[in-house]
């Protein structure tokens, strides 16, 4: 390709990049506010006019290389071209989106206008007859199915994934875990907006323990007035309250509750003994990255507002 030629092609695209990158948002937003203030059928006359509009467009960008490009030679082989042009470029803008909608990121808006003429650009090249114009369209045609179907993904699932964990340390105070008692595992735990909660069960759901650290109810420990019958409380010198209920079945709950940190932790349970309740209590620790990830990649953590 002479000088010319390339100077002549290179007009050519930056064209089409122009003229699409102004006038396929236009188009778009055009359909989009009528068919939100008049429904789709208002959205028809926008159509019907604006593609026509674009073709035309599209083959006044064609005239520089009508002596370049084959298929640009005459005014009824251009306006073809333009269609053809369209179609592929548009196929490659709704690619895009379905991308940007799927969390790829795309730049900021004024990114995205710029990127909308790039299929279009990419498509008319298709038709330039030179070898390293169509390798170049076939590199960026690569790169852009690279980025929107597999880099652009693992990134927004790296940003999804570090929301979600900055989510759950919103309150990181209160994100307490204890050693799990023997022959029982995390079954669920919760994260709200002034506690976090932690159930422990066996595998034959036989057994039951819970967890449950807050903000402290009161200044100090104290035993709370209880309606009910059936319920004593004491606490201990070291600020230890005890709390057991006495069941209609003749079994009865254990809750220990005691301060650590600036948190209120409490333990339950109606088959772990008092002991293992207290080796829960003093296992007690911070909830570490590689705990949560284990409860977040087993879908054991959810988030309640």
């Amino acid at each position: 390709m002479t000088s010319g030629r390339g100077a002549l092609t290179a007009l050519h695209l930056l064209l089409v990049w122009a003229v699409t990158a102004v006038a396929v948002p236009t188009l778009g937003f055009g359909l989009l506010v009528s068919a939100w203030s008049g429904g789709a059928g208002a959205a028809v006359p926008v159509f019907a006019v604006g593609v026509p509009l674009m073709v035309g467009l599209l083959a006044a960008a064609g005239l520089p290389v009508r002596t370049v490009v084959p298929l640009c030679g005459s005014a009824r082989q251009r306006f073809g071209w333009a269609a053809l042009v369209f179609v592929l470029g548009t196929l490659g803008v709704l690619a895009g989106l379905a991308a940007y909608g799927g969390d790829v990121d795309l730049g900021s808006a004024t990114t995205r206008i710029v990127l909308t003429g790039v299929p279009y650009a990419v498509a008319a090249a298709f038709f330039v007859p030179n070898r390293w114009v169509r390798l170049g369209a076939v590199a960026a045609l690569g790169v852009a199915v690279a980025y929107g179907g597999f880099v652009g993904p693992a990134r927004s699932e790296v940003r999804r994934h570090e929301a979600e964990v900055a989510w759950y340390q919103e309150h990181a105070e209160l994100l307490y875990l204890g050693a799990v008692p023997p022959g029982m595992e995390v079954s669920r735990a919760e994260v709200g907006p002034a506690y976090f909660g932690v159930d422990y069960r066996t595998v034959r759901q036989d057994a039951f323990a819970s967890l449950l650290v807050r903000p402290p109810l009161t200044p100090t420990p104290r035993c709370p007035e209880f309606e009910e019958k059936g319920v004593t409380c004491t606490v201990d010198a070291h600020g230890e309250v005890r709390t057991v209920r006495e069941l209609a079945d003749g079994g009865r709950a254990v809750t220990l509750t005691r301060l650590h940190g600036g948190a209120e932790a409490e333990v339950t349970s109606q088959t772990v003994d008092e002991s293992g309740l207290r080796r829960l209590l003093n296992t007690l620790h911070p909830l570490s990255d590689t705990e949560l990830e284990e409860l977040m990649r087993e879908k054991k953590i959810d988030h309640r507002t």
